[in-house]
């Protein structure tokens, strides 16, 4: 008797594409989370010393943030370019070797001017008004911070190769050990513990750098031994200078740097802002962005995601995948921070509590400020999950100039005057810097999701540079 064999039911194309988002993009937010828990650990141990502490290594952490985030913007520029390459599947090993090679170039040419600042850090802080006794100890941290630009820019480059090629676990994998080793060093040198001196503040800068080192070579060295990857050989005439190349990284990152840095510096210029007002706006404020930034990794590693898929399907020819790429992609981050949303709102008190001693009566001040930052970042988390992964869908396009501008206009155009006027001319103090600081997320967010719209109903016709 004659088997028959029963079709299995075609998966659509909408369901292929949410695994396929879903395999890229878990690993990368894992990755994500353990990056930027990093300095939220460095500020937990801050917050144990004491609100002074605290203060000061927020300073020192911002100084050192928005110089990292323009190194990682512009080395952000060679994923959609290798995806498209692999997309295209024409030269691809040859394109994205030299893509890698002049994304490292990139970065090693902005990790000095970045050190250089970051280095002096108490000069900035003091023009920027800061109490000049905060100010020398957050030098202290920068300064120890400053050796890991470079690692944590070329460990990035590394990262967005690994993405391109759909294999973030490698990356995943020694994120989470440098991670590990970052904690355990970092209270070591803090508090004196195992031996080691205690240091404070600076401590936790030696550890970060430290770690950043070990985790750049080790993902190095498995991308130099993994089958599918050492093909491209990544360190093949790496000292070969490649002008029209090194420009075209410069060209789509430059834009992408402008955008991410349009958005730090608004909250950094609000850390300035809550040390005008006191030193317990400023600590409950790096309270409320620690925990905010902590849920924007889930968005944020969407938003690589959503690059590599759009720049792949844009690669590739294929209009419709493009649209399903990006939708995707943002659907699953405005249900994330949804989530999230409600989860702050609810549990404000004991996620201020994590930082600080809610029973000291010298911490009370500080908690109470810091519930009511978190109240608003819950609110405006909506809006952010959906602003960075349709900003991500728009640079698979290779579209990186009218998301800066969106950033530009959103941010400081709107947001950050409003921010001002709330806070001090309005009375409001650190909540209406919070409010102004929301409004401007949320005008990014409606311009970067109607040009994506835009552009997907176009297919692919080019963006204006």
């Amino acid at each position: 008797m004659t088997a028959i064999a029963i079709p299995r039911p075609a998966v659509s194309p909408w369901r292929a594409e949410l695994r396929a988002t879903l395999a890229l993009a878990w690993p990368i937010v894992i990755t994500q989370l353990a990056q930027v828990s990093t300095i939220t650990v460095d500020v937990l141990f801050f917050g144990w010393i004491g609100p002074g502490a605290l203060a000061a290594g927020a300073l020192g952490a911002n100084v050192w943030f928005v110089l990292m985030i323009f190194g990682l913007g512009l080395v952000t520029a060679t994923a959609p370019m290798m995806a498209q390459a692999l997309g295209a599947k024409r030269h691809s090993v040859r394109e994205v070797r030299r893509t890698l090679r002049q994304g490292a170039w990139v970065a090693l040419a902005w990790s000095l001017p970045a050190m250089f600042v970051v280095w002096h850090a108490e000069f900035l802080l003091l023009a920027l008004g800061q109490d000049p006794a905060t100010a020398a100890v957050a030098q202290l941290y920068a300064r120890a911070l400053a050796p890991s630009l470079p690692a944590v820019f070329l460990f990035h480059g590394l990262r967005m190769f690994t993405a391109a090629l759909e294999r973030p676990r490698a990356a995943l994998a020694v994120q989470l050990a440098s991670f590990a080793l970052n904690a355990a060093l970092a209270y070591g040198l803090i508090f004196g513990v195992g031996g080691l001196p205690a240091l404070g503040v600076a401590g936790a800068g030696i550890a970060t750098s430290v770690a950043s080192w070990l985790g750049v070579i080790a993902l190095l060295g498995f991308v130099l031994v993994d089958r599918r990857m050492r093909r491209f050989r990544p360190l093949g005439r790496f000292w070969r200078p490649d002008g029209p190349r090194f420009a075209t990284v410069c060209r789509l990152g430059l834009p992408i740097a402008l955008a991410m840095e349009f958005e730090v510096m608004v909250f950094s210029s609000a850390v300035v802002l809550m040390g005008l007002i006191g030193t317990a706006e400023l600590a409950a404020h790096q309270i409320a962005i620690q925990v905010a930034s902590t849920t924007f990794m889930v968005p944020y590693g969407l938003a690589q995601a959503a690059t590599v898929r759009v720049g792949l399907a844009a690669g590739a020819g294929d209009a419709d995948g493009v649209g399903r790429a990006g939708w995707t992609a943002i659907g699953l981050g405005v249900a994330f921070m949804a989530a999230m949303a409600a989860a702050i709102v609810l549990a404000r008190w004991p996620l201020a509590g994590m930082f600080l001693d809610l029973g000291r009566a010298e911490n009370a001040r500080v908690a109470a400020l810091a519930v009511e930052f978190l109240l608003v970042a819950g609110v405006f988390q909506l809006v952010d999950g959906a602003q960075t992964v349709a900003i991500g869908a728009l640079r698979g396009l290779k579209d990186t100039r009218m998301p800066m501008l969106f950033a530009g206009f959103g941010y400081w155009v709107l947001g950050f005057p409003v921010a001002t006027a709330l806070g001090f001319a309005c009375g409001y103090g650190g909540v209406g810097i919070w409010w102004g600081l929301a409004l401007g997320i949320a005008v990014v967010a409606v311009l970067a999701t109607l040009r994506f719209a835009a552009r997907a109903r176009l297919g692919l016709v080019p963006a204006r540079r």
